[in-house]
């Protein structure tokens, strides 16, 4: 059966153009916004947006919203230029403000064309001192290569099959069974023919070929298998072009993805014991690989996938939703993604991970991979170590060989096409070359894998925050942070964080457009919104606005915080995209009203401007001997003091604060209870008041067990988000998620309540989306 054919262009930019994006729909007896058509229907209104230019392939979501309420997923016609959702329970007056959007980008409307200039963009000029291990050089090991094909896959709710298909690189003249990584490619169109414009289908059509995306990775194949690692590619084309869903919730395809990837490790598993002889070639060439040491890489959407597949190897998605079914006869040691998606900020908190932000990605340019360390704190034990890697000058699709012009087998493009950007255009200095920021991309895996795999702690500093570099990524500007690890907490701010100083102020993360309580940027990675929920409870930073040199700024948890196995301070502070040596001190006090200054730093912004995400929390350390000269016991370290030496027109944010020492803590997974949100549907009812339960599921593994979840109810009238802390008991198998309806006989009156979860402590979470429906029965 062939599903959802589309035709991409390769040379798409991502700012497209028709006019009156933005407007107001008067309602049935006006006209809709130009660009689109409403048609109305018996569950509420079908929404048409038609696009001048065909809207490219990527891992970006792209939803339909009205002002800043997420209305859902459109499902794309074959030539991409026409997007159609149907938003059940819809009134007129919910579809005021119709936009168009793929991850934080406005496609309805031009962006904003800055004049050309050949200013230089403002950059940090420092260079790291090289690491002494440098995991971007070969190994000693030969390699060899080739392809396996299995029979086709059927997951729940794709109308095709998906395909069985590796790539493998491995070494050749070790001893023993030798560790496994996987990679997982992204979302890119499916099919070509020659140079015409790239469909998105499967499977193709005759006379096209799939694009060979899991060929993208090569590079980074042949370094790990030097290194005595056997590695394979998947392909996931099949994922790709039935990965678009309607209505939320939807995940974009993460649980696929996992359930794809988890199906190739049951294979792996099987050739690495009784069913060896009838393994393909290529993989009975290879060495036996060790199923207990296994390293994910995913790019792209990719990269949600194998965090997924994590997750569910940890804890299982309820039955009926997946499409693995057998056992987990594997032990993921640790996660590399690249220019990752996370929709459902849902990570895997004890499987250690690295996360590449491309500062030039012009696909997911709110960098929301950041989250795969930020939304991990105080959800589980908190031992394994979650590291975030800036690389200036990276674009998106360069990091896979077949997504890159000049080497593909298959038209491809930049996902950068701004000419206007002085920091991120082709002309920018700070750009990288195919080749380099394919280097990059290798290198930075190979430090994922000896890191989290190998146990090398000669490496960990290129991954968490200590500020050394690999020669081998050379030319590029590399920053790190990380959380996690060896860290003990000593601040996350929260609504119980005292702070005092002229201009300082505790701000809520992710608020309405009308608050005055937010966080004063809109383009921070680690401030990312979760999709279609605002405010959002739960998420808060320390600002500072210091126009002004010298005033002490104080900052206290509601009770003194011990870090005394720690040798440093670490700090993670956003100082703005563009700024240049931001000088500060910083000093902390105990409980006895003992104070020490531990030390100054200069720091500098990420380069900018840029329309990727340039607001990055980068980590700073300062070293703990002052304080224990002074006498200051460490145990109960009462308050943290920043004071600026330079002026600043631009605010600054503490995200966290931490003790550190050097080391590798082993990560002890756990399997957590889980929680996946389902959808209800009833009708309105001509009177009285219901209360519906909108489907919220318990998956454990035993019976004990439990934690805490936020429930979040978007109100379809306003849009608003409202919050609730919900226990999840030992032995639960669901938790209640009520919403009151009340029926009357006023036509048109239908309307969709968007339900989310996000794990507060103790929980996994799955489907993290779900939705009560409000049928009107009175037209």
């Amino acid at each position: 059966m062939r599903i959802g054919r589309a035709v991409l262009s390769a040379t798409v930019t991502f700012a497209l153009l028709i006019g009156g994006g933005g407007a107001a729909w008067a309602g049935p007896g006006g006209s809709p916004p130009d660009g689109w058509d409403l048609k109305k229907t018996d569950s509420g209104y079908t929404l048409t947006w038609h696009a001048p230019a065909p809207v490219p392939v990527g891992g970006a979501l792209v939803g339909f919203y009205a002002g800043d309420r997420l209305l859902g997923h459109p499902a794309t016609a074959p030539d991409r230029r026409s997007l159609r959702l149907t938003v059940a329970g819809a009134a007129p007056s919910d579809l005021d403000d119709l936009r168009v959007k793929a991850g934080n980008r406005r496609l309805d409307e031009a962006a904003a064309a800055a004049p050309r200039t050949n200013a230089a963009p403002v950059q940090a000029a420092a260079v790291l001192p090289p690491n002494p291990v440098d995991p971007g050089v070969a190994g000693s090991f030969t390699t060899i290569s080739g392809e396996y094909t299995l029979p086709d896959l059927t997951l729940p709710g794709f109308a095709a099959p998906v395909e069985m298909r590796g790539y493998v690189v491995a070494p050749q003249g070790t001893s023993g069974s030798r560790p496994l990584v996987l990679i997982l490619h992204g979302r890119y169109a499916t099919c070509y023919q020659g140079t015409s414009p790239t469909r998105l289908e499967w499977p193709c059509s005759s006379g096209w070929t799939p694009i060979p995306s899991f060929r993208g990775f090569e590079r980074t194949q042949q370094l790990l298998a030097s290194q005595g690692y056997v590695t394979v590619s998947i392909s996931a084309n099949g994922v790709n072009a039935q990965d678009t869903t309607g209505l939320p919730p939807t995940d974009g395809g993460a649980q696929a993805r996992s359930s794809l990837v988890r199906t190739h490790l049951s294979r792996w598993a099987d050739w690495a014991g009784s069913g060896r002889p009838s393994a393909p070639a290529i993989v009975r060439s290879a060495p036996v690989p060790d199923l207990t040491r296994v390293l994910l890489v995913g790019h792209s959407r990719g990269g949600e996938g194998v965090s997924r597949a994590a997750l569910d190897s940890l804890t299982p998605p309820p039955a009926g939703q997946d499409g693995y079914t057998g056992t987990v006869r594997w032990q993921i040691r640790g996660l590399a993604m690249i220019g990752p998606t996370l929709t459902g900020q849902n990570p895997a908190p004890d499987v250690p991970s690295m996360v590449i932000l491309p500062g030039c990605d012009g696909d997911v340019n709110d960098l929301e991979g950041q989250l795969y360390a930020d939304a991990t704190r105080g959800v589980s034990r908190g031992f394994a170590l979650h590291s975030a890697v800036h690389v200036t000058g990276a674009n998106h699709n360069y990091f896979n060989t077949e997504w890159t012009p000049g080497l593909a087998a298959a038209p491809a493009y930049d996902d950068y096409p701004s000419p206007y950007d002085p920091t991120c255009r082709s002309s920018s200095t700070l750009r990288l070359t195919p080749t380099v920021q394919q280097n990059v991309g290798a290198t930075y895996v190979a430090a994922a894998a000896a890191t989290f795999v190998a146990g090398n702690d000669q490496v960990r500093p290129l991954i968490d925050g200590s500020g050394f570099r690999a020669p081998s990524a050379d030319p590029a500007v590399i920053l790190t942070s990380a959380v996690g690890g060896n860290r003990q907490r000593l601040l996350v701010p929260d609504t119980s964080t005292v702070v005092s100083g002229s201009g300082a102020r505790v701000c809520e993360q992710v608020v309405l457009s009308s608050s005055t309580t937010g966080c004063d940027t809109s383009t921070s990675p680690n401030f990312v919104a979760f999709e279609g929920v605002r405010p959002e409870a739960g998420r808060y930073a320390v600002q500072f606005q210091w126009p002004s040199a010298g005033t002490v700024y104080t900052v206290r948890p509601p009770s003194p915080v011990s870090i005394s196995s720690s040798t440093q301070l670490a700090l993670r502070l956003l100082i703005g995209g563009g700024t240049t040596g931001t000088q500060l001190d910083v000093a902390i006090t105990d409980s006895s009203g003992r104070r020490a200054v531990l030390g100054s730093a200069t720091l500098d912004g990420v380069p900018w401007p840029t329309q990727t995400y340039a607001d990055w929390a980068q980590e700073v350390r300062f070293p703990l001997s002052p304080a224990t000269s002074a006498g200051l016991n460490l145990s109960q370290v009462a308050s943290l003091e920043i004071t600026p030496r330079t002026a600043s027109l631009r605010p600054a944010w503490l995200v966290d604060a931490w003790g550190w020492r050097s080391g590798i803590p082993s990560p002890q997974p756990v399997s957590l209870p889980r929680v996946d949100l389902g959808e209800l549907t009833v009708q309105e009812g001509n009177s009285g008041t219901v209360t519906y339960q909108v489907p919220a599921r318990v998956t454990r593994t035993s019976s004990t067990g439990s934690g805490q979840v936020r429930v979040f109810v978007v109100n379809p009238a306003t849009g608003a988000a409202t919050a609730t802390v919900v226990s999840v008991p030992s032995g639960s198998t669901s938790i209640s998620v009520p919403i009151q309806v009340t029926g009357n006989t006023t036509p048109g009156d239908g309307r969709t309540y968007l339900v989310a979860v996000k794990p507060v402590t103790g929980v996994f979470t799955g489907d993290v989306y779900g939705q009560l429906v409000v049928q009107d029965d009175d037209a």
